[in-house]
């Protein structure tokens, strides 16, 4: 009987929505780089915070943190699920607000993101790294 091989299991960290789910996503993705051998995380460690944050601010239920290699040509896609509706966005540049300039610094950082919806209500986050 043949056996099939089956997909690679994708790292996945599911988070309650609160104050320590940025911290813990960052500690998430340095811990998949170093088994991939990526010496430097700190692009990786700051995408991943600005989405977990967005999902603990403005999305719902818990948070569920992936990090994976595309197999075409091996660059690093980090997705972040929440049950929330709304869509990240990036707004019009306030110079004067205290927030809201984390997804247009990240736009310019990855090499592209962008939000899908659920089937079953909510919606994935998700960028690739240069």
């Amino acid at each position: 009987m043949p056996t099939t091989a089956s997909a690679p299991e994708v790292p996945t960290l599911v988070l309650d929505s609160t104050d320590q789910a940025p911290r813990l996503a960052r500690s998430f993705l340095a811990e998949r780089f170093r088994e991939w051998g990526i010496a430097n995380e700190y692009l990786g460690r700051l995408v991943v915070c600005e989405l977990v944050t967005n999902a603990y601010l403005h999305g719902e239920g818990p948070i569920i943190v992936r990090v994976f290699q595309d197999k075409e040509d091996d660059d690093v896609v980090i997705e972040v699920w929440d049950a929330g509706e709304g869509r990240p966005m990036i707004g019009c540049e306030d110079h004067a607000a205290m927030s809201g300039r984390g997804l247009l610094l990240m736009s310019q950082l990855v090499r592209d993101w962008g939000v899908r919806p659920l089937n079953e209500g909510g919606k994935v986050t998700w960028a690739t790294l240069r």
